[in-house]
């Protein structure tokens, strides 16, 4: 604990509020609500025991900042706010923001239809779902659609004022058709109903519907429609599949369940309705207390989901704050018995299994990303951990459309928005050792005079696609910009896959297999596939390229504008000035300089 978090501790407020924790870079990795401040900070820098992941966060704390609110829901707010805008490692984020679908019935409608959402609204319409885990909401439509009659237009119309004809679904025998009088207010209320019971989990009167369509069907000879409706019944049996045992058929819950192992953790969530397991979903979290993880869950879980009559959870939570925070009415049951019990230990069970195999699955990722850059430092004796690595490759044929690539890797992984390309621009025919000079140059001026995003960031290492040439011409451009003491290059040799060092006659021989050298082919390759694409678009174009290419003035828009209106650059040839410029984009005074160049060109001045 440094100097500047002992004062801070000391002048803690007792307030409720919101604590922010910084590391040395000043970066965010953890925000926390509490009650009290002072208790509660306090905690984090007392010399106890505390978790192994709790003991990570305060190891990389630098400093902290804390703001008082009024309440502990207000302190609630403020830290979702943060937790959103700052993403910090430490916290609990859904950070791809996905909402699950619903199917949407509003009674309030004359002739309610069937519809697919993501938001929830308060509108007092009928909500089903949330639909995921291999159950498609669009499927399900289609398999009501197949045994009720009931609309999912979207056409206006009323009781009082029809539409003229009705659509292929009422020929097709997929929908009453309320939109021209065929049907009345009370009997499509009753198909509506069946479609609601089976929204509700009572799956018997469709199966038997769809069951007795698709023998008629069959009968008749109707083979496509019969093989539709034996679609429909599977989906039936694929929701009747997940049935919950000793379950009433009305009950909706979810389950929530957080398991750790001190350093990473898994919450599951198994979302029930109509008595059927609708899906399980898996979320792996980095918050630092069991408890406030579960809490921070659901008030991020459930701001575009609708809560359930219950919840069933692993960990204790405090349902008048968050129901008061969401808006929503949250009941939840931290010490369930009976079947609820049972479903909690299966969500507890996914959740050890998914963080098995994340934690299995974090360890290859390692392996093959930062624990290859440190093999790679190691094996390769380089002064420092080449966290930021850049490689380059030329790609021409025969000399023309030369282009050159540079690939950025970060820790290990791809930086695709740290990729550049260049155009060749001094180099005369098929020179792959003064491209690659030039192109090395180009980016480091760029370095020196802190000119573009990805070119302001100094690499740790280059690696350049060739042999012991490749990597001498190149060093020659480290050594003229005054860069051969602050970045470190090697080349790699395709043929034996040998990594030739500065001062060393001999190459180095990684292990065949090994994570380091697959990390360099990686970024070789990458950077060649990247070269590759770019000499193709460049020979594209300038195979498809024209003389309105060659005028000052012309953008890809206008010559898209002028083609479009004259059809070709023949007929542009032959357009007058004013018809030119009636052409969008193009002036007169452009016109003037467009027809004065096209003669031009065609005199061969």
């Amino acid at each position: 604990m440094n100097e500047k978090i002992k004062d801070k501790l000391k002048t803690l407020p007792t307030n409720p509020g919101v604590y922010i924790m910084r590391d040395k870079t000043g970066e965010v990795i953890y925000v926390g609500k509490a009650k009290n401040l002072k208790n509660r900070v306090s905690q984090y820098f007392r010399h106890t025991e505390k978790p192994a992941k709790v003991q990570a966060m305060v190891d990389n704390v630098d400093n902290f900042d804390y703001f008082i609110t009024v309440s502990e829901l207000d302190a609630l707010a403020l830290e979702n706010n943060l937790i959103k805008r700052y993403q910090p490692f430490y916290n609990i984020l859904l950070k791809d923001g996905k909402t699950f679908p619903y199917i949407k019935i509003d009674m309030k409608e004359e002739f309610p239809r069937l519809e697919i959402v993501r938001k929830i609204k308060n509108d007092g319409a009928k909500y089903f779902g949330p639909y995921f885990a291999g159950i498609d909401p669009k499927a399900i439509i289609k398999t009501i659609s197949s045994a009720f009659k009931i609309r999912t237009c979207s056409k206006k119309f009323s009781s009082e004022k029809h539409l003229k004809r009705e659509c292929l679904n009422y020929s097709l025998g997929l929908c009453l058709a309320p939109c021209t009088g065929k049907v009345t207010k009370e009997e499509y209320a009753e198909e509506l109903k069946k479609v609601v019971n089976f929204l509700n989990g009572n799956d018997d009167e469709i199966e038997k519907v769809l069951l007795e369509k698709m023998i008629s069907a069959s009968n008749q000879e109707h083979f496509e429609r019969a093989i539709e409706l034996r679609e429909a019944l599977k989906m039936v049996a694929k929701l009747k599949q997940r049935v919950v045992a000793n379950m009433p058929k009305n009950v909706d819950k979810d389950v929530i369940a957080y398991v750790t192992d001190g350093l990473s953790g898994v919450v599951t969530i198994m979302v029930i309705r109509g008595g059927k397991i609708l899906g399980i979903q898996n979320y792996v979290q980095s918050d630092i207390d069991e408890y406030e993880t579960v809490s921070n869950f659901i008030t991020q879980y459930y701001q575009n989901m609708l809560p359930p009559s219950e919840i069933i959870v692993s960990h204790e939570v405090d349902d008048a704050l968050i129901g008061d925070y969401l808006g929503k009415k949250i009941h939840t049951t931290a010490k369930p018995h009976g079947i609820n019990l049972t479903l909690l230990k299966m969500a507890k069970e996914n959740a050890r299994d998914y963080l098995e195999k994340h934690i299995e699955k974090e360890k290859l990722m390692y392996n093959n990303t930062l624990g290859a850059v440190q093999a790679l430092q190691e094996k390769l004796h380089l002064k420092s951990l080449p966290r930021r690595m850049e490689c380059y490759d030329i790609s021409h044929i025969s000399g023309t459309n030369k282009v050159a690539s540079m690939v950025v890797f970060k820790d290990g992984k791809p930086a695709k928005k740290d990729y550049r390309k260049f155009k060749i621009k001094t180099v005369k025919g098929s020179n792959d050792f003064a491209s690659l000079q030039e192109t090395l140059e180009r980016r480091l001026v760029r370095l020196q005079n802190g000119d573009g995003e990805s070119f302001n960031e100094k690499p740790d290492l280059l690696v350049i696609d060739g042999g012991k040439g490749q990597l001498s011409s190149t060093f020659e451009i480290l050594k003229k910009l005054g860069f051969e003491d602050k970045i470190e290059i090697i080349s790699l040799a395709k043929k034996l896959e040998e990594v030739f060092v500065v001062g060393q006659s001999a190459p180095v021989i990684l292990k065949y297999g090994s994570a380091e050298l697959k990390l360099l082919q990686r970024i070789r390759d990458e950077a060649h596939r990247f070269a590759i694409t770019f000499h193709r678009q460049t020979r594209t174009k300038e195979q498809t390229k024209t003389e309105l290419d060659d005028i000052p003035g012309l953008g890809p828009k206008k010559i898209d504008n002028l083609l479009k209106a004259f059809g070709t650059v023949e007929n542009v040839k032959k357009a007058s000035v004013e018809e030119l410029s009636l052409v969008k984009g193009i002036h007169l005074s452009l016109a003037e300089d467009i027809k004065r160049k096209l003669e031009e060109f065609s005199s061969g001045k």
